[in-house]
């Protein structure tokens, strides 16, 4: 039986290496912060946490086990410490990380919530439910094969959302969004300096809103859909790979219906070319 650590124990060191493994119970949350360097966390079947780090001799890794959360940092003799750690965790244990100011994020294989900020560093991860909230300053996000209420957020990068079905609220300002192989009934995705492209169910009263000031939007339209489209742009132009009949018309703004209309799709774009095709041809190749 792996050993229970104490409120607080500081493992030891050997030449610059933390190795240790512990045992946790079920209904604990990870939750730990790295100043800088890699956060890999991945899964296995034990009741268990794995933490090996690579760091300086001189830092320490500190492990609480007190109560709920199971916290996990790093100390330096004089300060924060650069660390790169490598995490085996139960694939029910939710986890909360902190990568400030500058630590690449890894997870996979999680069935859990997690909540990911980072300042410089990417973020990826594959696996996640009920609440995953991801946040990076001057970073790229992936999230693939998650489940629940999704929240992915950047300033200075480019984010992807593969395979996600759920609640999906994306907001970039310099980046683009791609949005593949999504289900949901409420999609709401924005960005300021780049493109969008959303290939996914278009269910109905669901509600889907794809707004860009400087790139285009390129969406997919199941051929049985029942959605009412509104477009808007003002110097950009409008294309379709179907017949339409458009309808209240203005210069920059107008609607149409297909079906029997339930579901709501919103595109806008300042400039950018705005394109409705069928499933799949997103990123088909040009004949």
């Amino acid at each position: 039986m792996l050993p229970v650590l104490a409120a607080v124990a500081t493992l030891a060191l050997l030449q610059g290496e933390t190795d240790t493994t512990f045992a946790v119970r079920q209904g604990q949350r990870l939750d730990f912060s790295n100043f800088g360097g890699s956060v890999v966390v991945k899964t296995w079947r034990q009741s268990a946490i794995r933490v090996r780090a690579s760091h300086s001799s001189r830092s320490r890794i500190e492990v609480s086990t007190d109560g709920p959360t199971v916290t996990i940092q790093a100390r330096g003799r004089h300060g924060p410490a650069l660390v790169d750690y490598d995490i085996l965790v139960p694939a029910w244990m939710a986890i909360s990380v902190q990568g400030s100011p500058s630590s690449e994020v890894t997870i996979e294989g999680t069935q859990a919530e997690v909540s990911v900020e980072t300042v410089e560093g990417a973020i990826r991860v594959v696996g996640g439910s009920r609440t995953i909230s991801l946040q990076s300053v001057e970073g790229d996000i992936t999230l693939v094969g998650a489940n629940g209420h999704i929240e992915l957020n950047s300033v200075d990068g480019s984010i992807e959302a593969r395979d996600c079905s759920g609640d999906i609220t994306i907001e970039t300002v310099d980046g683009g969004i791609t949005m593949l192989g999504i289900e949901s009934a409420n999609v709401d995705a924005s960005t300021v300096d780049g493109s969008i492209e959303y290939d996914g169910t278009i269910q109905d009263s669901g509600r889907y809103r794809l707004t860009t000031h400087d790139g285009s939007v390129t969406v997919s339209v199941p051929e049985r859909a029942n959605v009412t489209v509104s477009v808007a742009t003002f110097s950009g132009s409008f294309d379709s790979c179907f017949p339409l009949t458009l309808k209240h018309k203005t210069k920059h703004r107008f609607t149409f219906t297909l079906g029997s209309g339930n579901a709501r799709l919103e595109l806008e774009s300042f400039d950018g070319t705005i394109t409705l095709c069928r499933p799949g041809q997103i990123h088909q190749p040009e004949q």
